[in-house]
């Protein structure tokens, strides 16, 4: 081989050495690029916080970390979980943070953070009303296994009444309290729930109108598919000056004290319900005071009333139960033969038909349409009927926002010679809202309808009432209150009587 020869051999490979020299500093130096934008994806640094992207640990690179990064990870979790020299364990990455085109679909961090005028809760937040169960919850007083919640209020108010004769007014001072008493068992229930106020007159005319009620029910699960409820009431309140049954002229009218019991059992049997109640009622009636500090009696006017009910129930679904119900008792008066010489004890006939409704929170009530009777043992006295219309419907359309209608039909026996009684309808209306998670405004409303047989009919009415309120809760133990109500009585032979109430006061709770 000549010289020229071998010194052009020896210059190609020269070259050839030169060529794979650059050809491996370029794999070298490349190859990082995609796995450090993989490692960045699949890893962080708990420690030091600095990431090398071209030498996992940090380090220089020898020749077993070159032939690795040559060699390149063929699992991209194998590339991600990396040996630390300094332990004995390997160290699993977090999870892989969203890349740009996740952001919408990344949780978002919280605005909140480090400001101290926080923003408002939206009002049909699900977690502000939470909250506020959660806080009323803590409320009240345990005394063993029952939870005692009290109330204390007091307020000052102004009353006008107008009527044909003239215009009222005065100014009143009303000490009112109420309180639950709830059970805390994991078998059975108990509920106890009662509230009074006594008015005082400070200025002007009027009639101090105290009233109370207590009531309870014990609910007992005797199995699975059967419940009993045993239930007891009292109430008080003063009969209205204009009411038929009052006396014209007193300057006290009498007081009613009504007294209630009542137990009822509930079955299941598959898709039909079962019921079977009894119920009785107590009327005592207190002595009317005239102008002049005569009393007039007005015990002939007691009485006791007894029904037994039975009711068979269809369960279409969870939510609809169609029902039908059948009434019988009898109302018996302490003196067989009242003031006017008539005996006004009675039979009792009822029947009704209607439905139940379960909706959750949203919707739940029931609404029964029927047919009510009472006959007297004085033939003179004509029978004691009515179309009835009963029911509670209890809606809340949104968080926050309640309705709550009650449906109404009693039949009040009458006092005066020869008339029988009244039918009485009535509606009411109550909505509830929460402006603010400490202001609640309410809206009333409702009517009442009066209507005797012939020989009373002068003496049937329509009443009218309106009312709206705020309730501020100045923090968990104080309510600060404000009432407006309008009551309007239509009398069919003696005109229009009209009530304007504002009430301003402060209730304190445990």
């Amino acid at each position: 081989m000549t010289m020229n020869e071998k010194t052009g051999l020896r210059g190609c490979k020269r070259l050839g050495l030169r060529g794979m020299t650059a050809l491996l500093a370029a794999h070298v130096f490349a190859l990082p690029l995609p796995l450090a934008a993989q490692q960045a994806q699949t890893s962080t640094t708990a420690t030091s916080g600095t990431t090398n992207w071209l030498v996992p640990n940090g380090g220089s690179a020898n020749a077993s970390d070159t032939t690795d990064l040559l060699a390149g990870p063929t699992d991209p979790t194998a590339a991600a979980a990396q040996t630390d020299p300094t332990t004995t364990a390997t160290t699993t990455p977090a999870p892989a943070l969203p890349s740009n085109g996740d952001t919408a679909e990344a949780t978002p961090l919280d605005d909140d953070i480090g400001r101290q005028n926080l923003r408002e809760t939206r009002l049909d937040n699900p977690a502000a009303a939470r909250i506020r169960r959660d806080e009323e919850a803590d409320m009240g007083v345990r005394l063993g296994t029952l939870i005692l919640r009290p109330a204390l209020s007091q307020q000052i108010g102004i009353e006008r009444e107008k009527t044909s004769t003239g215009t009222e007014k005065r100014v009143f001072s009303e000490t009112g309290l109420k309180g639950t008493i709830t059970s805390d068992w994991s078998r059975h229930e108990l509920t106890i729930g009662g509230e009074g106020a006594w008015q005082e007159t400070l200025s002007g005319d009027g009639t101090d109108k105290p009233r109370a009620r207590i009531d309870a029910n014990l609910r007992l699960d005797l199995a699975d598919d059967t419940v009993a409820n045993i239930s007891g009431a009292y109430s008080f309140s003063r009969e209205d000056t204009d009411d038929p049954n009052a006396i014209s002229g007193a300057s006290v009218q009498s007081g009613v004290h009504q007294f209630d019991g009542g137990v009822s059992i509930e079955r299941d049997l598959g898709i039909l319900r079962g019921s079977i109640a009894t119920q009785a009622s107590r009327y005592l009636y207190s002595d009317a005071e005239l102008s002049d500090g005569t009393t007039v009696d007005r015990s002939d006017r007691n009485r006791t009333r007894a029904t037994v009910s039975a009711r068979l129930g269809v369960e279409l679904s969870t939510a609809l139960t169609p029902f039908v119900e059948a009434t019988t008792g009898k109302v018996v008066y302490d003196d067989s033969v009242d003031s006017s010489g008539y005996r006004r004890s009675a039979d009792i006939y009822g029947a009704k038909t209607g439905v139940t409704l379960d909706l959750g929170e949203k919707l739940r009530g029931e609404v029964a349409l029927g047919y009510e009777q009472q006959r007297f043992d004085d033939n003179r006295l004509e029978d004691l009927s009515a179309v009835t219309v009963d029911g509670n419907i209890f809606w809340s359309p949104r968080e926050g926002t309640t309705i709550d209608a009650t449906l109404a039909t009693t039949l009040d026996p009458s006092t005066a010679a020869g008339v029988s009684g009244a039918a009485v309808h009535s509606i009411d209306v109550n909505l509830a809202h929460d402006i603010r998670s400490n202001l609640v405004a309410r809206l009333t409303g409702g009517a009442s309808v009066s209507r005797y047989d012939d020989a009373g009919a002068s003496a049937d009415k329509t009443v009218y009432n309106a009312g709206a309120g705020l309730t501020w809760k100045v923090n968990r133990y104080l309510d600060a209150t404000a009432d407006l109500t309008y009551e309007r009585n239509d009398y069919k032979s003696a005109g229009e009587t009209d009530t304007v109430t504002a009430l301003v006061g402060l209730t304190a709770k445990r």
